[in-house]
């Protein structure tokens, strides 16, 4: 549980962190991996409103560039709504790197109070062996 908290953790400190002057609704996320590493990261908008980065696609940013690893676990905070999901094409872009068994955590500014699974999320998102195969 110490790891979920970690995780709980760095969601919201990079929450705090977004640069959301335009929407004013911060988000964080955080990735866990089985390493016990963690990425995360926060939405960052600029003034061509919607361009910009979800906290989920700045998490996957970082995890890309470190080298990644197998996902376990997402954690998923916003200020200003209890229990906030990913964004269509941030679950797409998730179910990229994480497994369909990945635990996905939806949060108050409390702690996690709900968990559902990537398939869950994501129940019938694009695979890309779908693509490889095509070729």
């Amino acid at each position: 549980m110490a790891e979920l908290d970690r995780l709980f953790q760095a969601a919201k400190t990079a929450m705090e962190k977004a640069h959301a002057k335009y929407s004013d609704f911060p988000v964080g996320a955080a990735i866990l991996t089985k390493d016990g590493k963690i990425y995360s990261g926060a939405n960052i908008e600029v003034i061509s409103f919607p361009e910009g980065w979800c906290a989920e696609t700045t998490a996957i940013s970082h995890y890309v560039m470190a080298g990644g690893g197998e996902i376990t676990d997402i954690c998923v905070i916003a200020e200003k709504k209890d229990i906030c999901t990913p964004c269509g094409g941030c679950r797409q872009r998730l179910a990229e790197f994480a497994p369909s068994d990945a635990k996905v955590h939806l949060c108050t500014m409390d702690g996690i109070v709900e968990t559902i699974t990537m398939a869950d999320l994501l129940p019938h998102g694009f695979e890309s062996d779908a693509l490889i195969k095509a070729n």
